[in-house]
């Protein structure tokens, strides 16, 4: 019933519809790096919260992780987020008709 597009533009929309999410896709981009602390300091929410935020962030492919002993490393994945902007742009960036139907 929906194209492919249509369903991976509602995924985004989805992952960028909880604060805690950008939250912490903020703080992976403040320190341009693989992060390898605790989330959950930086943010203030629980452990298990912030796993279960970090799980739909890797799941869409926006970050992704590697394990370093105990702890998991995680960082923005630079391809696909920059698909993902590419085809939000495309979908955010489409002119407004000119004709007045409402």
């Amino acid at each position: 019933m929906y194209t492919d597009q249509q369903k991976e533009i509602a995924l985004f929309a989805k992952v960028f519809g909880h604060p805690a999410r950008v939250a912490i896709l903020q703080q992976l981009f403040e320190i341009d790096a693989c992060y390898c602390g605790d989330l959950s300091e930086e943010i203030g929410l629980a452990q298990p919260t912030i796993s279960q935020h970090l799980k739909e962030l890797k799941t869409l492919g926006l970050i992704k992780g590697t394990v370093e002993g105990v702890k998991v490393c995680y960082c923005i994945d630079s391809v696909n987020w920059a698909n993902m902007k590419k085809m939000m742009h495309q979908f955010l960036d489409q002119e407004i008709p000119k004709a007045d139907c409402c």
